[in-house]
């Protein structure tokens, strides 16, 4: 421990404040930011979801592809589907438990906005797991 002589030759016997004024005032944001955030001013009644007693058997299940032509025609693992079509089947695989993952492919020269399409409905039906499929580049 390294003591400072002053002018009268002794070792300084003061402690530095300015670390511990640095500390409290850290510690004073901090509680300030977290504090309005531990009370919630609605009590509500959160539902309980019990995942723990799923079928640990159960085969994983299989992802769904859906391609995107750049024409805009769209297919369900290799079969044409129309938009209504995969509307109605994309609802009933949101129901599902365990979903399935969602894997979009599009063409190379497909519109960004007919794939955005297709996405958005998926996240409108429900679907939490939407992907997209690509290619490694060849080195």
């Amino acid at each position: 421990m390294a003591f400072s002589t002053g002018d009268s030759g002794g070792p300084m016997a003061e402690i530095n404040v300015t670390p511990l004024v640095d500390v409290m005032l850290v510690l004073l944001i901090i509680f300030m930011i977290t504090a309005p955030l531990m009370s919630h001013k609605v009590q509500v009644d959160l539902p309980e979801a019990n995942l723990d007693n799923r079928d640990k058997t159960a085969p994983p299940v299989p992802p769904i592809s859906i391609t995107v032509e750049d024409n805009g025609n769209l297919y369900w693992n290799d079969e044409p589907v129309t938009k209504d079509l995969l509307e109605s089947r994309l609802s009933i695989e949101a129901q599902k438990t365990p979903q399935p993952a969602i894997n979009v492919r599009g063409d190379k020269t497909t519109k960004y906005r007919i794939v955005n399409e297709v996405v958005q409905i998926a996240q409108a039906q429900g679907m939490r797991k939407v992907g997209f499929m690509a290619l490694k580049e060849p080195r």
